[in-house]
């Protein structure tokens, strides 16, 4: 390649990467509320930031083919619609029996928030269809109107008064799901990790990783091979002034590592995923760049 076309390739990536910074802006405000209606379709957190990603990506590359822009938030939430029912359409294994002669109409056609449904576990929602699941959270937790959350699901007011009659009589009766098991060597390798972390023993972390390892640092960059160990560089300049420690918990009955901001702090910032093979690291996904995943967790300790 000459000398002119690496300033072109150069000048390119510049362009996009500024386009790129310039949508995120733009889609800053909404994104916690389109992760609450994610990760209560998907009944997890982690999983609910999968489809708000693949959500804002279709998004960012159709609005490129766009000659006018859409009104943004009924936009984003039609599209996060149709990318959760994609994933659940790929994943979802879980059936309810739904309740004998419905009525057509609500009986009171409230509007606003349902606070109880706001702090319910995401394993309440997985009790659900999915149509009655996305009425049901548009509509009493997230506090959209009937002909909102119509739209955003692609159907008439009728039918999603229909489910949400469905839904609410589905969660009042519905069992709550047991927490997961996971094995004793899964627990200790997280354990070991937190130990390590919290002595700021980042030579040791390195010695963790595989030859292969992939490090996912959500919604900023990915990185695999020898190139993941420059992470723990970033976290040797900062988590010392930052007071973070981290413990091994359930975030919704997924084992998980916490990270508090400081000695004090009962409250997680953010959240680290690890996949092992063996004593080894795979895989770490990073949630720090996207701190509203743990507003919408359950933390427990092991």
């Amino acid at each position: 390649m000459t000398t002119g076309d690496d300033a072109d390739a150069r000048s390119l990536l510049s362009a996009i990467s500024q386009a790129r910074q310039a949508f995120m802006d733009l889609v800053v405000d909404v994104r916690p509320e389109l992760h609450r209606y994610c990760a209560r379709m998907t009944g997890s957190v982690f999983d609910g930031e999968d489809v708000v990603q693949d959500t804002l990506a279709k998004a960012y590359y159709a609005l490129g083919q766009m000659t006018e822009a859409p009104p943004l938030r009924p936009w984003l939430f039609r599209i996060a619609h149709n990318a959760a029912m994609d994933f659940l359409r790929r994943f979802e294994h879980r059936h309810v029996d739904l309740v004998a002669e419905v009525p057509d109409t609500l009986a009171g056609e409230e509007e606003g928030i349902d606070p109880a449904l706001v702090e319910a576990a995401l394993s309440v929602f997985l009790t659900l269809p999915p149509a009655q699941r996305s009425a049901l959270i548009l509509k009493d937790v997230l506090g959209h109107s009937l002909e909102q959350t119509a739209a955003t699901m692609g159907t008439t007011v009728s039918a999603v008064k229909a489910a949400l009659v469905r839904a609410r009589a589905n969660v009042a009766r519905s069992p709550r799901a047991a927490p997961r098991q996971e094995s004793a060597e899964l627990r200790a390798n997280l354990q070991r990790y937190a130990d390590l972390f919290n002595a700021r023993d980042w030579q040791g972390l390195r010695a963790l990783l595989g030859e292969e390892s992939r490090l996912d640092l959500v919604s900023r960059n990915q990185r695999r091979g020898a190139s993941v160990a420059e992470y723990y560089s970033r976290y040797a300049e900062t988590a010392q002034g930052e007071g973070l420690r981290a413990e091994p918990g359930f975030v919704d009955g997924v084992l998980a590592l916490a990270v508090f901001r400081s000695a004090s702090s009962d409250v997680p910032a953010y959240f680290i995923l690890l996949e092992w093979e063996g004593r080894k690291i795979s895989l770490i996904r990073d949630f720090r760049y996207v701190p509203y995943v743990a507003g919408e967790a359950r933390f427990s300790k092991t």
